[in-house]
Formats: structure tokens, sequence, C-alpha cells
């Protein structure tokens, strides 16, 4: 190694010091669309529970798309198309 230490990303806490960093991890993305009858956050939220009935190790939710429907001049749900990256085990 070059001396150089690498910035500790949240999920790497959980991981002892000394296999930190070894190996480059495989990350997939996946896309869910998510809907809620109270905001964006609430379906971002129900994204990513939907995505850890089947995933381990989710790191992170990047929110592509917002798009809210109307019905009488209000908003009635709102919707996201979420990005959900994940660590691929070994």
């Amino acid at each position: 190694m070059d001396g150089f230490e690498y910035p500790v990303k949240s999920w790497e806490y959980n991981i002892p010091k000394e296999k930190r960093r070894k190996k480059m991890a495989v990350v997939k993305v996946i896309e869910i669309l998510a809907e809620s009858n109270k905001s964006w956050e609430d379906a971002t939220k129900e994204a990513v529970a939907e995505a850890t009935k089947t995933v381990r190790n989710v790191q992170s939710v990047y929110v592509k798309n917002f798009q809210a429907i109307v019905e009488d001049d209000k908003i009635v749900r709102y919707r996201v198309n979420a990005k959900i990256s994940f660590i691929v085990q070994e």
C-alpha cells in the first residue's frame, strides 16, 4: 500500500479497520417506483422498505424523478422513481 488511508464511508464503521478497503466492492443499482398518500419522503421510504425485502446491504437511495397525482385540485398521491444501491456479497 502507498500509506494513503481512504476516507471511511458510513457503512464501513461496522467493518473492522484491518478489513476495510482491501478489495473493491461490487455495487448494483436497482430502480423502484414507489407511491405514498403522505409525501415524497414517505414514498422514498416505501421504496427502500420494498427493496430490503429481497436485497441486503443497501447503501444509498437516489430519487431520480418526482411526480404528484392531482384530483379535484389537490395532490392525492406522491410518486418517486428511486435508484437504490447495494453491495453484492462475495
